[in-house]
Order: C-alpha cells, then structure tokens, then sequence
C-alpha cells in the first residue's frame, strides 16, 4: 500500500493506492499541521481513523505534503509520529506547497498559489520552487487567506464597520460573545482554523457589496506581496489552490486582470491531480 495525503491545517485528505496503483479507498482527516496542532492530538488525529488504521502494517510508502511541513522541526515531529503508527513505511514528507505545485502544473514552470485556510507562494522552475520569502503564518502573513478574512470580519463587527443587515446574520450564526472569541484565540489549539471558520460566512453573501471589498483588498494585498515580486509576464501561468480562490474566482481573475497577468486555472481540491502526478511518477 501507497499512501498520498494532502494535508491542510483544517482537514487532511488520504488517499491509498494498492500494488497494481489503483485507488483503495480514500479518507479525510483533522488537519496535522505539525507546526499547530500538539504532538498528541497529531496522533490521535490519525490513529481514530479506521480506515488508515486497518492497513497500517501494509502501507510500504507514505507521501505527506501538510501545511506547516516547511522547516525541520515540525516536520521530525510528524515523521516520529507516522514512523511510529505505519512501522513497514518509508516516510516523505514536504510542505503543502510541493503537492500545489505537482497538482497544478505537474513538471512545468508556473507561479502556483495557495488561498485556503492560510495562503502562501512559489514559483517553480520545472525543477525547483523559488520562495521570495519564507511564511510566518496566520498572525504576520496569510494575505487572503481563510483566517485573514475572518479576522477581518471580526474587527469589522466590533467595530460597527459592518452593515447592519449582514452583522445581525453574521451575529444569529456565530458566538461573537467577546471572552468565547478570545478563549478560541489565545487558548484553544487550532486559532487560525477558528478563524477561517468565519470566512464561510462570506460565500453567503458574495454578492454583497461590502464582501466584495473585503475579498478585493484581500486578494490585492495577496498580488502585492505574493505575486508581483516575482517579476513575471502575463505568459507565466498562474495557478490557484484552495476554497478561497474556487468560490471567488470572478474577483480573484479580476484582480489578475489589473495587475497585467491571467489566472490559468483554479482548483478547490489538489487531491485528485496529486493522485494522478504520483501514479505517472511511482516507480
């Protein structure tokens, strides 16, 4: 058994391939962003799955690509922890932005992003990813991502910035009571999942004029600092991973637009074409 994951900070999805490289099964997890979420609760997170759990002395290979998987230390932490469940396995491990890369361009040069519950970066040369700057996560970084715009959405409410019609629905569908935000953000593990969970609340009401600010700041912000310092044309093509950037694709070509460059494409969940790069490159 093979196993390919792609692993995000708020869900995980495994999908396991058998001798002949045929799909087994496939299953979604918790997030295992190493650099977040406890050394415990990572292994939990796994060892409850059942379906991961029936097969573990089988796994011969495992493809990790996770979200905080981009320095040495969280990523000895989850090799530990799958080294000790899968013992048969031979661990890989690299950052989320490889398996954007391998589900978006495949081989071929390409500036590919990520917009979901965080964001980040990377222009890939066919050989390499070239990083402008390395991502200091949700509370310095992150333009556009899910938990920038919930953070944004909170400030925005208590600060009666918000219109009044979309801040009394924004008030009926969350617990906006002040101690209840600020134990999800200075106690409960996972703050920048919590986070995200509010830019949900944005898909509702995309056409609202007030949203559609918000996400075009975002998303300029997100050019600013992200894209444009590479330097590219309008002939480099852009690809985009992530729920953020599928469910406001209109905005974000928009943005591109103004910016003198064209998005190629967007995809909501690397999964498949991460399956489809690993079964033409597994030997």
């Amino acid at each position: 058994m093979i196993l390919i994951a792609d692993g995000g900070s708020t869900k995980a999805d495994w999908i396991a391939l058998n001798t002949n490289k045929e799909e087994a099964f496939r299953v979604r997890t918790l997030g295992l962003n190493p650099a977040i979420v406890p050394r415990e609760e990572l292994s939990n997170r796994i060892v409850n799955m059942f379906q991961l759990m029936h097969i573990k002395d089988e796994v011969t290979e495992i493809h990790f690509y996770g979200a905080g998987c981009g320095t040495p230390k969280p990523i000895e932490i989850l090799k530990s922890i799958l080294e000790s469940i899968f013992v048969n396995a031979k661990i890989f491990i690299a950052e989320d932005m490889l398996a954007a890369v391998y589900a978006a361009s495949g081989k071929e040069p390409a500036l590919v992003c990520i917009l979901g519950t965080g964001s980040n970066s990377c222009y890939f040369n066919g050989e390499q990813m070239e990083m402008m700057t390395a991502s200091l996560g949700y509370i310095l970084m992150d333009e556009a991502s899910g938990n920038y715009f919930g953070k944004k959405l909170i400030i925005d409410y208590y600060y009666h910035k918000m219109p009044k019609k979309i801040a009394e629905k924004f008030r009926n569908e969350f617990d906006l009571d002040a101690d209840h935000i600020k134990k999800n953000l200075y106690r409960a593990p996972n703050p920048n999942m919590y986070l995200a969970t509010f830019a949900k609340f944005m898909f509702e009401f995309k056409e609202e004029k007030y949203i559609k600010k918000i996400i075009k700041k975002g998303f300029q912000e997100f050019f600013k600092y992200r894209i444009l310092p590479y330097n590219k044309t309008a002939e480099t093509p852009i690809y985009f991973i992530g729920s953020i950037a599928f469910y406001f694709r209109d905005i974000l070509e928009k943005i591109a637009q103004k910016n003198n460059l064209v998005i190629t494409d967007v995809i909501q969940r690397p999964i498949d074409n991460l399956l489809a790069y690993h079964k033409d490159n597994i030997n």
